[in-house]
């Protein structure tokens, strides 16, 4: 692995995935498009297909440098952006992924969107174990409303250190 080659996540076009998967094998470039073993059935028989776990989405690791080649490719949309920028994924995600679909089947997709009024436990930070409820969601943050003492404290906690209850 070259020292600026990053795994980035793109859009393609509806039921490319696989399409996309292939012509890029074929140019060399290494990518990841995670399959999920289903059991489909039919009305005359059952059978296990593969279909993209992610739909509309592929990992492609590339270099930096050479991301924006990438969008010339029949069938890719845009990069996945974060903060203005196009997503990056660990390797060691990319891995978790893999090991998960060689263990399990039948795999569903979770968006796990915050909404006002849920109840949520903070895991990380000096407000660990707390419980609270949502009061607003902004952006990355999290406004939470924790109930102590018979008065309500309001904090912004990030996304990613609470847990939906």
């Amino acid at each position: 692995m070259e020292e600026n080659d990053f795994w980035y996540v793109v859009y393609t076009r509806p039921r490319w995935e696989k399409k996309i998967a292939a012509v890029l094998n074929e140019k060399g470039i290494e990518n990841y498009c995670p399959l999920n073993r289903v059991e489909k059935k039919w009305s005359d028989r059952k059978k296990i297909i593969h279909e993209p776990l992610f739909k509309g989405y592929l990992f492609i690791k590339i270099n930096e440098t050479k991301k924006w080649e990438i969008k010339l490719i029949n069938g890719i949309i845009n990069f996945v952006y974060w903060l203005g920028e196009p997503a990056v994924v660990k390797e060691s995600e990319i891995y978790n992924i893999k090991k998960f679909l060689q263990e399990f089947d039948n795999i569903e997709v979770i968006d796990n969107k915050l909404n006002a009024n849920d109840t949520v436990m903070i895991n990380q930070g000096v407000l660990m174990n707390y419980k609270g409820i949502i009061v607003d969601v902004l952006g990355n943050n999290v406004r939470v409303k924790i109930d102590s003492m018979g008065i309500q404290l309001c904090a912004i906690v990030n996304k990613e250190k609470l847990t939906l209850m």
